[in-house]
């Protein structure tokens, strides 16, 4: 609907003089009653530096969309309003970028408060912006463009939700947490019903940027997940299919406090005066979080308990409790997260990115005999580790052309680009051991190359060397077998086991029964049993070559429980499974640092400077929650 106000005058402000139209009017819809108080406010400040928030993201959509609200379109001495649907689409494609920086969406483009329909005969205020657009003729077509810069943390969350929000059929984003700084631990997760566990279809994850200073991971991942949205998009038969029948998580960065400092080093060594300054490459600076952690020797040592029990005879090296004794040290946030995080999806097949060699290593990353920093030391599953490990390194550019020690960090025992964790070097409290001994996931560690902290121009090449090697690695998750464990009457049975004769690793049935075991080819053995069940046997082949996942399922019959049945697996004075952070550590933290932070004492968002010293009110509008 038209309002009468007073007389149209010319549009006389910076940040509004590209509108497709010249008159406006005063009082404005948002009842700033001149120019000079429309301009004062922190209305038009937010518009004037919005490109620089954004990091140009948006732009100029957000900017003329202010402008129809500040400076309105004036008609025969009557004020226009623009259109709710306008607004409303631009509130769906940009929602994300003001999350990115955790901004809360500014109240004057309310698009049910300040816009109205067209039925009431508004215009679109973008409708100039669309002509500048349309002027080439040429459909825009969906394509994948990947900007191959480092981003800040801010940027790495904005990219991740836009992605989400261009393929919301396929993707979204979650946080498994934060860091000691606050910053949110994101997540980007693929499937073709993304947020649900499918029955049957296997669950993989991505962990880069574990040690802050080692980032080619975490731009690869970020990559990829652009990739994967645009491929989907453009209709590619292989990225189709890959999400279609799998659920893909990615978590860019586990540790960005540690970035940031890495990051910053960076900058402060590079002096244009000196070329020698510009080859940045620490390898301690920025490796642990922000309490000088490194993450990957804060999970708790299952390893050790696996060689101290090895030798009994009813002992399987899976499921193992964490110690009580683990949580009186120090545990990290982003350590705590991921724990939390790997309990909470049926994970089958992971990998974790660093740098400063070029190889895939696997478990056990702690060398079995305590005086022996390099020794051979394989888990039951050796055999189906080496496949999963040459399956990256193989389709990797180089990475399975001669030794390991083309970095001259560790040794050259490696060969064709894998090797044995604890044989390369040894340590305790890695997270690939981790995710083998306390859950089903099979978990290896890429070495990206040399270069920890590669210059920008040549992120490209670390793209084009790995991109083959992370979809072949994501499609990989289909070997083995799958297959439901029921009961007689059809439903599902949770936590049954998956014994294969040989190995002494067992996997559990994920809730609705349904599992996934990663083998080699060949003859094997199954064996499914449950509390209060009989056993079931199967003998498989499996053949060589097979690209999909053998489909074996199991009925159990209900039956007395065998007295001694669950005492196989139990390793004694350790607990449950169940038995996570027992003391509540965690709980009492957060509760607390709740009572402490009041909103008053609420750290402000690195933007709040542009905003503070305005004139006129302070926009707390623009601060979440």
């Amino acid at each position: 609907n038209t309002v009468t106000f007073r007389s149209c005058m010319d549009i006389m402000m910076n940040y509004c003089d590209d509108m497709s139209y010249t008159h406006t009017v005063f009082p404005n819809i948002l009842g700033h009653r001149t120019r000079e108080e429309a301009e004062l406010g922190p209305e038009y400040l937010l518009v004037s530096v919005v490109h620089n928030l954004l990091n140009g993201e948006c732009t100029p959509d957000i900017r003329m969309l202010g402008c129809s609200v500040l400076v309105p379109r004036c008609e025969k001495e009557k004020v226009l309003k623009p259109c709710r649907s306008t607004c409303e689409a631009v509130r769906k494609n940009c929602y994300h970028a003001f999350e990115g920086i955790e901004m809360a969406w500014p109240y004057f483009l309310d698009c049910d408060r300040f816009f109205v329909s067209d039925q009431e005969g508004c215009y679109d205020p973008l409708e100039g912006l669309r002509a500048i657009q349309e002027e080439g003729n040429t459909p825009e077509k969906p394509h994948t463009v990947i900007q191959f810069s480092y981003q800040s943390n801010a940027q790495m969350n904005s990219i991740l939700k836009k992605t989400a929000a261009r393929c919301p059929e396929i993707a979204m984003t979650y946080s498994i947490g934060r860091s000691v700084e606050g910053k949110d631990l994101l997540v980007i997760e693929f499937s073709n019903n993304p947020g649900v566990h499918e029955l049957l279809e296997p669950e993989m994850k991505y962990i880069g940027n574990m040690h802050g200073n080692e980032v080619l991971g975490r731009q690869l991942l970020i990559y990829l997940a652009q990739y994967l949205c645009s491929e989907y998009l453009l209709g590619n038969r292989r990225i189709q299919t890959l999400i279609n029948t799998t659920r893909i998580h990615i978590l860019p960065s586990m540790n960005p406090d540690g970035y940031e400092l890495a990051a910053a080093e960076l900058q402060d060594t590079i002096d244009p005066e000196n070329e020698e300054a510009q080859n940045y490459n620490s390898w301690t600076l920025g490796r642990g979080n922000a309490q000088n952690i490194d993450l990957n020797r804060n999970f708790p040592d299952l390893t050790t308990i696996v060689y101290s029990r090895r030798r009994h005879r009813r002992f399987r090296s899976n499921h193992i409790p964490i110690p009580d004794a683990y949580w009186f040290g120090k545990v990290a946030p982003e350590t705590y997260a991921v724990m939390k995080w790997i309990r909470s999806f049926p994970f089958v097949l992971s990998a974790n990115f660093h740098g400063g060699e070029l190889l895939v290593s696997y478990p056990y990353d702690l060398s079995k005999h305590p005086l022996e920093q390099k020794m051979f030391s394989p888990t039951p599953d050796e055999q189906v580790f080496k496949q999963i490990a040459r399956t990256y390194a193989d389709a990797h550019a180089t990475m399975s052309e001669g030794n390991s020690g083309r970095c001259e960090n560790f040794g050259s025992i490696g060969q064709d680009g894998i090797i044995n964790g604890a044989w390369w070097y040894s340590f305790a409290g890695g997270m690939q051991d981790f995710n083998y001994l306390h859950t089903n996931c099979f978990e290896v560690t890429v070495e990206l190359g040399c270069d920890k902290f590669p210059a920008e121009e040549e992120l490209y090449t670390g793209w084009k060397d790995n991109k083959e090697a992370l979809l072949t690695f994501m499609e990989s998750v289909h070997r083995g077998i799958k297959g439901i464990v029921k009961d007689e009457d059809g439903n599902g049975i949770k936590g049954a086991r998956i014994s294969v004769r040989g190995i002494r690793h067992d996997i559990t049935t994920a809730e609705n029964g349904d599992y996934w075991r990663l083998l080699t080819a060949g003859i094997h053995i199954l064996t499914a049993s449950a509390p209060g069940y009989t056993r079931a046997m199967k003998k498989i082949h499996l053949p060589a070559r097979m690209q999909k996942a053998g489909r074996v399922d199991f009925v159990l019959q209900k039956a007395v429980v065998e007295p001694d049945m669950e005492e196989d697996y139990r390793i004694p004075s350790m607990g449950t499974y169940e038995h996570f952070d027992p003391y509540n550590q965690f709980e009492r933290y957060t509760i607390s640092e709740q009572n402490q932070n009041g909103e008053e004492g609420q750290e402000k968002p690195w933007w709040w400077s542009y905003f503070s010293h305005a004139h006129g009110s302070t926009p707390t509008w623009l601060l979440r929650n």
